[in-house]
């Protein structure tokens, strides 16, 4: 048996192929994460290019970013788990491989901002590194577009 007939096959899979119920709840989940995800990220994004000057990073950073891992915790979960019901077809899928670059690309942009100095240290008061603007620009699009990405899968 083939690794991916393997994966399409353990008994996550199978409930999901055969319960509309299950498939619903898991993909609510998985739309919940997304929801997450965004919300949490797009408003810091925005805020790290200088918008929202008011709002005070040093709150709204460390909170947004907790609830975006959330977020990507329970989508990479569900993600998962959906993709196990039809994993040839998603691997054959255009648009689920650019997601998957997508996510990649937006997932390593928070990686090198979190590691920047320059981000810590506007979290602590200092003024906006073009650094930090540009990681959050890329950081934007780039979970924007895997959004596009993912709703296109279903129209291909």
């Amino acid at each position: 048996m083939s690794l991916l007939a393997w994966i399409g096959s353990w008994p996550g899979a199978v409930l999901l192929q055969n319960s509309g119920t299950a498939y619903l709840f898991v993909n609510a989940a998985h739309i919940l994460g997304i929801g997450l995800i965004l919300g949490a990220i797009l408003p810091l994004d925005l805020r790290l290019l200088g918008l929202f000057r008011q709002a005070p990073l040093a709150v709204l950073g460390p909170f947004l970013s907790r609830t975006a891992a959330t977020g990507v915790a329970l989508a990479i979960l569900t993600g998962l788990w959906l993709f196990t019901v039809e994993p040839s077809r998603y691997l054959g899928n255009a648009a689920f491989l650019a997601k998957l670059a997508l996510l990649a690309l937006a997932l390593g942009s928070v990686l090198l901002q979190h590691r920047n100095r320059h981000y810590r240290a506007a979290l602590a008061g200092a003024p906006l590194h073009g650094s930090v603007r540009l990681l959050a620009t890329v950081s934007g699009l780039a979970w924007l577009s895997a959004l596009v990405a993912g709703r296109w899968i279903g129209f291909l």
